[in-house]
């Protein structure tokens, strides 16, 4: 960004957020290439338009580049560092490699021992992809060694033309409804449940309240009844924003497409883009163009149809807008139900839900204290008898 553009997009997005702390959220490409200097120009413009507001900043690297510099720098500002890191050498070298087809894995585990020497605080987000998704215990305890206690997973879904493109780019925007193939690299929708159920069934039995995943504090949100804090499975979207190097506004960062553009914060301002009619309908549309098939699921409250840049694939009918990771993320729900259930519960009563630790443990066994018919309900609360749940068991 020019320092034009950097000053007015600071000055602008603090002034639009009427609320005591202000976010802001640095990514690229690799926002470590600008270098240290620019960030403190943008701590400067930050601590000159606060008006008495607190400023925290996020930043998303893939850490080759972090050194002494960045993490004084990043600990003394106090950043939250996002770091990208796919699971064990073998496994986040698949895809992370250098222009000379060399894997990353140990530049990034050394900039992790930076961010470690300057205690600056950190989590990891891990790309699911087709190779990591099969080994999901090992990409798990893998990145509970490494010690954030904080993990966030992102299913990779990318598509290709079936038709060259001269440009040689042929991924297929968001929302394209033509003729493509999944890419290779793409995680597989019942895998991806598969994945997630076997890192939630160690999870449950041994980590809750020891290691944070995004996704399973989101989903006991919808057991809780509240409104998910992650626009993926809130029922409307349109508050992710992303803001281009030239002032230029998107709907999302994943609709980085002139049909999205908002417009340039040289020329209208953040919140009149923001609040704008456009704008509006994009983040309603995540709602309103659910199919019926969706409407009608069991746990829609929970997913939401997820994020719309995966809606392209179609509903038993023909009808247009499912999900393309639906029956992964249905397997993985149903499958958390009684744990969410019960956690939900906890903490209505004022209870830790880490106790879910020791409940799931005598589910395992069979609940052997409770005198339960063949064909009563489960006390687990899944809904099923006995005898076709936890009874089996026993």
């Amino acid at each position: 960004m020019s320092d034009k553009v950097l000053e007015s997009y600071i000055k602008q997005y603090i002034e639009a957020n009427d609320v005591p702390v202000v976010s802001f959220a640095w990514q690229g490409g690799e926002p470590t290439l600008l270098g240290v200097e620019f960030f403190k120009k943008v701590v400067s413009l930050q601590k000159k338009y606060a008006d008495g507001k607190t400023i925290e900043n996020g930043f998303q690297t893939n850490g080759i580049l972090l050194n002494d510099e960045w993490c004084e720098f990043l600990a003394e500002n106090k950043f939250l560092v996002g770091l990208s890191l796919d699971g064990p050498e073998k496994l986040h070298d698949r895809y992370r490699v250098n222009k000379a087809g060399k894997g990353s894995f140990q530049r990034v585990m050394r900039g992790l021992e930076f961010l470690k020497k300057f205690q600056v605080e950190f989590n990891i987000l891990t790309v699911v992809n087709r190779p990591n998704s099969q080994k999901p215990v090992e990409v798990y305890r893998f990145l509970k060694e490494v010690g954030s206690g904080f993990i966030q997973f992102i299913p990779i879904v990318e598509r290709i033309s079936k038709f060259e493109s001269p440009t040689q780019l042929n991924l297929v925007q968001a929302g394209y409804m033509g003729e493509a193939t999944i890419a290779d690299w793409s995680v597989e929708p019942v895998q991806f449940g598969k994945f997630l159920i076997e890192i939630f069934d160690e999870w449950v039995r041994n980590d809750v309240a020891k290691q944070y995943i995004q996704f399973f504090d989101i989903a006991l949100e919808s057991w809780m009844g509240m409104a998910q804090s992650l626009c993926l499975f809130n029922e409307t979207c349109g508050k992710a924003m992303a803001i281009e190097h030239n002032g230029d506004l998107y709907a999302c960062d994943h609709f980085v497409f002139p049909k999205n553009r908002l417009g340039n914060i040289l020329e209208r301002s953040l919140s009149e883009m923001v609040l704008s009619e456009q704008q509006i309908q994009f983040g309603l549309n995540k709602r309103d163009k659910l199919p019926q098939y969706c409407l009608d699921c069991e746990v829609r409250f929970a997913c939401n149809g997820e994020c719309p840049k995966n809606r392209f694939m179609k509903i038993p009918d023909g009808e247009a807008g499912l999900n393309y990771l639906c029956e992964g993320y249905k397997m993985f729900f149903k499958h958390i139900h009684p744990y969410m259930k019960f956690m939900a519960d906890e903490l209505r009563h004022e209870r830790p839900p880490a106790n879910v630790k020791r409940w799931a443990k005598e589910k395992d066994r069979g609940f052997p204290g409770l005198k339960v018919g063949r064909n009563d309900p489960c006390p687990c609360g899944s809904g099923k008898k006995y005898k076709k749940c936890c009874g089996k068991m026993v």
